[in-house]
Formats: structure tokens, sequence, C-alpha cells
């Protein structure tokens, strides 16, 4: 039985009561105690007046109303500003939450759920974030409302076989992450001004997450692509340069000019496997957020700017690296000093 009357219980109390029944039939009848229905009454009648359902109802709930306090990021101005400034550098909440033990940890003041940040975000009354940024900053879903949506996997544009070169056939030190240097690559397609399709090259390191875009102002054609991809991560060592692993596009079919150029070995996914590299296909749902799908003409974007949007998502902290950035990650490999 609920431990408060409800509406119902006091219709039936003013019902009886009105009828001249005592308190101990009332209780009998609700199957309550006598004390409860005594104590609900003598708020009333004590004072010479008529027992209301409605009245006394209202009156409970304004009784065990909570008081609300005032919403964390509400009222201090200087974690807001630091959650501000994550949202704007589009990282997801639990990222900044997560940074936020690390980069204060002897301040217990700078702490913040995600959840606050989400509810900041959702909520106006509770924090007005989405106020201060448009949603499609502060959530990279741009959602109003939680609401769970798979991500469909890219398209896989060919089932042809590449001889010899299946990932069954790459080194197995690859699969668990715990040796850097083995790389998965795709391509990102967007539109073009007067029809057709344009595209750069994503490519990330599996045990880091470290990111490098490719700008391709030729277009598609294997052997542009190949030198592109080479050119790239000539600043890499030889032993970041284990392997790349592909699906079986056509703009990979100068693979081998590639691996001449890198010394970087290329490995293809089965057909229709995109989970096969589900590193590199996280990372372009991230991309989106960047370059809507549909909305981007890539040969408008010079490599400058893909350097940036590089940086940024290698500067967002990643749970999977206990929430470290990539370029913390990628610096520690090269013996190299880096800046939060």
């Amino acid at each position: 039985m609920a431990t408060r009357l409800s509406l119902r219980e006091r219709e039936q109390i003013g019902l009886g009561r009105a009828a001249g029944e005592s308190i101990r039939q009332i209780a009998r009848a609700l199957g309550r105690a006598p004390s409860t229905i005594s104590r609900e009454v003598a708020r009333y009648e004590k004072y010479g007046v008529q027992y209301l359902p409605s009245r006394a109802d209202y009156a409970a709930w304004q009784r065990h109303r909570r008081a609300k306090r005032p919403a964390r990021l509400a009222v201090d101005p200087i974690l807001r500003e630091v959650v501000l400034e994550g949202l704007r550098r589009r990282w997801s909440p639990q990222q900044i939450a997560a940074r936020l033990r690390l980069d204060y940890a002897d301040r217990p003041e700078m702490r913040v759920s995600h959840e606050t940040i989400y509810q900041a975000i959702y909520l106006q009354t509770r924090g007005n974030l989405r106020a201060e940024l448009s949603r499609q900053v502060a959530l990279r879903s741009g959602r109003a409302r939680r609401r769970p949506k798979p991500q469909p996997a890219g398209p896989v544009r060919s089932s042809r076989p590449w001889l010899g070169m299946n990932i069954s056939k790459r080194p197995a030190e690859a699969t668990d992450r715990a040796v850097p240097g083995h790389w998965e690559g795709d391509l990102l397609e967007g539109t073009r001004k007067g029809g057709g399709s344009s595209a750069i090259a994503t490519l990330v390191e599996r045990s880091t997450r470290f990111v490098i875009l490719v700008g391709l102002p030729e277009g598609k054609l294997s052997d542009h692509v190949a030198a592109q991809l080479a050119a790239a991560m000539a600043w890499l060592p030889q032993r970041l340069r284990a392997s790349l692993t592909w699906d079986q596009g056509t703009e990979m079919a100068a693979h081998r000019r590639f691996t001449l150029a890198s010394g970087c070995p290329v490995y293809f996914c089965d057909p229709h496997h995109p989970w096969q590299r589900g590193t590199n296909e996280n990372t372009n749902g991230l991309l989106r957020q960047y370059f809507p799908k549909g909305h981007f003409d890539f040969t408008t974007i010079g490599q400058t700017h893909l350097d940036h949007v590089a940086d940024e998502l290698n500067g967002r902290p990643r749970q999977t690296l206990n929430w470290l950035k990539p370029a913390e990650k990628m610096a520690e490999l090269l013996g190299v000093a880096t800046r939060s």
C-alpha cells in the first residue's frame, strides 16, 4: 500500500465524514490505520473547517514538494565557461566530464557529471547552455531529445578480390591494437558543383585513434589517391607505417604503387564487411559533424582546413584511451611534448 493518501482515498474520507462515519469506520473501509485518518482530518476539523478532499490533496502536494536546487552550471560561471569551451570544440558531455577529472584532479569543485551537462543542454531551465550554443554545435546528433539511432555502415564500393592482400593476411599484431602503426582508411564522399562527386581520404591509427585527413583535389583516380596517401604518411617513422586496411574500392587499385612509395602494405576487407574497419567507420561518422552528407563539395576545401579539422579530432579526449587525446598518445610514440 502507498505510504501517502491518494486523492481517491481523500474523497472517501470526505464522503464518510459528510455521512457522519467515525474515524475508525473510515479507516477500516480504507484499510488504513485510524491514526492516519485522524491526523488527516484533524488538520482541518480542529479549526472548525469542513474537510474538502481536493483542498486537502493540494495542501499535501505543497507540503511534500521538493525544493529544487539551482542548476550547477547556472550558478558556477567558471565551471560553466569550461564546459562551454568543450562544447565549442565539439567534445561530447562525457568527454568533457572525464577531462575535468583529469585536468582538475586537485579541484573537486571543477567536476561535473556528463548527465548534468546533458540536462543543461536539453532543458532551458537547467543551465540554459542551449541558449548560448546552437544545437548543432552543442550536441553532435543535433537532437532535441535523447533517441537511440544506430548508424548504418558505409557502402562497400566493390566486391572484387585483391589477390594475396586479404585482411586475413594482415599481421596478427594489428588485431589487438597492442602494437601501434596499423592504420585504417576510406574515402569520405561529397558533392561537386555542376554534378558528380568529390572526396577526401581519411586515415586513422588503430591503437591511438590518431586521424589524418588527405585532400584529393584531382578526384578518386587510383594513381592520385596512392600518391596523396603516400605523401600524407611520409612524416611518420617506418615503424608507424606497419599496415593500412582499406575496403575493396577501385580508388585503391594502385595499392602496390602506394606500398612502394610509403613502405606500408595494404590489406583489403572482405566484401560487405565494413566492421573490419570499425575505427575508420566511427571516425567518418564524427567527420559528418563537420562535413554533413550531401552538403559539401570537397574540391572547395583546402588541406589547411582539413588539417584543422584533424587537429580538433585529435584533441578530443577518448574513453578508449582512458580519456587521453589521440594527439597525446601519438606524441608519446614520437617522443615529443604536446600541450593540451
